[in-house]
């Protein structure tokens, strides 16, 4: 379970980034339009980590690409506690993006080569759900100790966690695989948008596309949505740690889920609790229903992510196995762009709550008809 740390780290810190953007909103007076433009320059960060160090990861070995990433973040996270302007924060968030983009393929490539079957999909749900536990964490620094000493000393602390996750990575298993050392990028893309694997890429890049859409665009403004429906900072960061226990029994159902039931099944439930959790959320007129359409989004969209992370290395061979992950995913990193910034954008013209979410209702019955109609659950499991 050391592999977990990867989800645990980019978890927290996009947390902690929904956190700090109300905060950094006030000091340095940023419009929501700019405000957006922060989040959405970390995505774009992933999306370039995403395609260039999964491809590397098979070139090279997904151990030694795994701690690289890692100290890109650290080294980087670190930095933020230093900006003084949101031009050197926005760049220091990209380099973060970097290898924050890069961990969580290489990590979940690494899972998907050492299990198989079931076994290997239940796996990868677990260990993605260090994810809540990252989120839960930086949700108590941010409810705890981000009012008292400020968002920079809480940053400083993420990082210096990050250290010590490095000397944990030096218990890595060594790779048994063989790596692809005289390919490159370019035919390694080919190879994944060949005719044997064209559509899996194709409706893999857009589900992923759409999960990150809806969930960067619903939980990097989490905490400034709640402020406009009434609650003040404090109250937004102690309901937001609420909901995030809500997204451990949602990966645990999902790794239950997975032997008894199809895997576009399971996701298919996930994306409709998705859909009916960003309904209630966006129409919800009272304290109780805010909090339990919050409760329903943090259940399906984490576990929706965790099927897709299960769901995809099993559409690809292990020799690109890796660049599948990336690849795909680096589309949907667009979609985690697009979404924050979206939100951003329309707060700025002064658009309702509620249609703001029809957003993300109208791109998750996308998401549901792509998933059943165009995506063939095959299973790559004993190529190896």
């Amino acid at each position: 379970m050391v592999l977990g740390t990867a989800w645990l780290f980019d978890a927290a810190d996009v947390a902690l980034l929904s956190f700090i953007m109300p905060l950094i909103k006030k000091e340095w007076a940023l419009t929501p339009g700019l405000l957006g433009s922060v989040g959405a320059i970390t995505t774009v960060g992933m999306m370039v980590g995403a395609i260039w160090f999964g491809y590397l990861a098979d070139r090279h070995g997904k151990k030694n690409i795994i701690m690289l990433t890692l100290l890109i973040f650290t080294i980087s996270n670190l930095g933020l506690a230093f900006t003084q302007d949101i031009y050197q924060f926005m760049i220091i968030r990209f380099i973060t993006g970097l290898g924050l983009g890069g961990e969580l393929p290489v990590a979940a490539t690494i899972i998907a080569d050492s299990f198989s079957g079931d076994r290997r999909s239940k796996m990868l749900i677990l260990v993605d759900s260090f994810w809540a536990v990252g989120w839960i964490f930086a949700s108590l620094l941010a409810f705890l100790f981000m009012p008292l000493y400020g968002w920079r000393p809480t940053v400083i602390i993420t990082s210096l966690m990050a250290i010590y996750t490095l000397v944990l990575r030096r218990h890595l298993p060594e790779e048994t695989n063989v790596k692809n050392t005289k390919t490159n990028i370019k035919a390694s893309i080919s190879q994944i948008w060949s005719p044997e694997h064209r559509r899996a890429t194709i409706c893999l890049s857009l589900l992923w596309f759409i999960i990150m859409f809806v969930y960067y665009g619903l939980f990097l403004w989490l905490p400034s949505v709640l402020m406009t429906k009434g609650f003040n900072m404090f109250h937004s960061f102690g309901y937001t740690l609420l909901t995030s226990f809500a997204q451990l029994p949602g990966y645990f159902l999902a790794a239950y889920l997975m032997d008894k039931i199809s895997r576009k099944k399971v996701l298919a439930i996930y994306l409709v609790g998705t859909l009916i959790g960003a309904f209630i959320f966006g129409t919800a007129s009272s304290n109780a229903m805010v909090i339990f359409g919050s409760i329903l989004l943090s259940f399906f969209t984490l576990g929706a992510w965790g099927i897709m992370i299960a769901l995809t290395p099993t559409q690809y061979p292990i020799s690109h196995r890796g660049t599948g992950i990336g690849f795909t995913q680096a589309i949907g990193r667009i979609g985690a762009t697009i979404g924050p910034y979206l939100v951003g954008l329309s707060l700025g013209l002064k658009v309702s709550i509620t249609m703001i979410f029809f957003y993300f209702v109208i791109a998750l019955l996308i998401g549901i008809a792509i998933l059943l109609f165009g995506l063939v659950d095959n299973d790559q499991v004993d190529q190896k």
